[in-house]
C-alpha cells in the first residue's frame, strides 16, 4: 500500500510518500513563502527523487483541519484534483490528531496546540496505548484556559507540541499544575509523514473518502466570516432576535 501525504495546514509546508511501513520520502519546509508556492514544487521535487509514478500511489492523505484557512484550502485543492486526476481515494486526517501522531508511543499525555488566534488554540488530548492513539479530548476550537484547566484535571504528565507552543508558553508555565515537557524540534511541527502513519491505520478501517466528496474542515467560521456576522448584529432592528 503506498500513499501520497499533504499537509499544508498551519506554518510548515510537508510532502511525503510512504509504502506499508516504509516512508520513501518526505520533504517539509517551514519557512517565509506561501504554500502556492511551495507545496506542489515540492511534491514535483520528492516524485523526481524517488522516481515516483503517481499511478502507482493508492490514496492520498491529506491533513483535512482544522488550521491555516488558506492553508487547508490549497492543500485540499490540491489533493482533491489529484485525486480526480488519478482517480485515487482521499484519506482525511484530522489536522490535530496528525499532529499528536509525532509523538507514537509517548508514556505522557500529548497536547497538540496549534495557534487560532484571538487567545484561542485548535488543540485536543491524546494518549498512546498498545500501539494505538487514544482520543480523550477531540479536536477543538477553544480559548488556552479550557484546555489547560481540562490537563490540570487529568492530573498526569503532558508534552505540548506545535506552532502554539511559543505563543501560550508563558500562560503554560504560570498555569499548568501537572509536569509537563515541549517536544524537541525535529517533532513539533506538522509533518505529512505522520499524517500518512495515521492515514494506514485509517485504510485498514476503509476510513476513506471519494476526491469529489472531500471537503477541509475549518472548525469554525474564518476571521471575515465572523466579523461579517458581528456587523450584522451590531445593525439597528437586530436587538433581541
Amino acid at each position: 500500500m503506498k500513499l501520497l501525504a499533504l499537509d499544508s495546514s498551519g506554518l510548515v509546508a510537508s510532502v511525503a510518500v510512504a509504502e506499508d511501513d516504509n516512508l520513501i520520502g518526505e520533504y517539509t519546509i517551514n519557512y517565509k513563502k506561501t504554500h502556492s508556492q511551495t507545496l506542489l514544487p515540492m511534491l514535483d521535487t520528492v516524485a523526481k527523487m524517488i522516481d515516483l509514478d503517481l499511478d502507482t500511489i493508492d490514496a492520498i492523505a491529506i491533513a483535512k483541519g482544522p488550521g491555516s484557512f488558506t492553508g487547508l484550502r490549497i492543500g485540499s485543492a490540491t489533493a482533491k484534483g489529484l485525486g480526480l486526476a488519478l482517480d485515487k481515494p482521499i484519506v482525511e486526517i484530522p489536522t490535530v490528531d496528525g499532529l499528536a501522531y509525532n509523538l507514537w508511543g509517548s508514556g505522557d499525555l500529548v497536547c497538540p496546540l496549534m495557534d487560532a488566534r484571538r487567545n484561542q488554540t485548535y488543540t485536543g488530548i491524546y494518549e498512546f496505548q498498545n500501539g494505538e492513539m487514544q482520543v480523550l479530548e477531540p479536536q477543538c476550537a477553544v480559548d488556552i484556559s479550557v484546555i489547560v484547566e481540562k490537563i490540570n484535571d487529568l492530573r498526569r504528565p503532558v508534552v505540548f507540541l506545535g506552532d502554539g507552543v511559543p505563543v501560550f508558553r508563558v500562560y503554560i508555565e504560570e498555569h499548568v499544575q501537572v509536569p509537563y515537557t515541549f517536544a524537541p524540534a525535529h517533532l513539533n511541527k506538522q509533518r505529512a509523514g505522520a499524517v500518512a502513519a495515521l492515514a494506514f491505520r485509517y485504510m485498514e478501517k476503509e476510513q476513506v473518502v471519494s476526491a469529489r466528496e472531500h471537503q477541509p474542515d475549518y472548525l469554525r467560521l474564518s476571521q471575515a466570516e465572523r466579523e461579517r456576522k458581528e456587523k450584522e448584529a451590531r445593525l439597528p432592528g437586530d436587538a433581541g432576535v
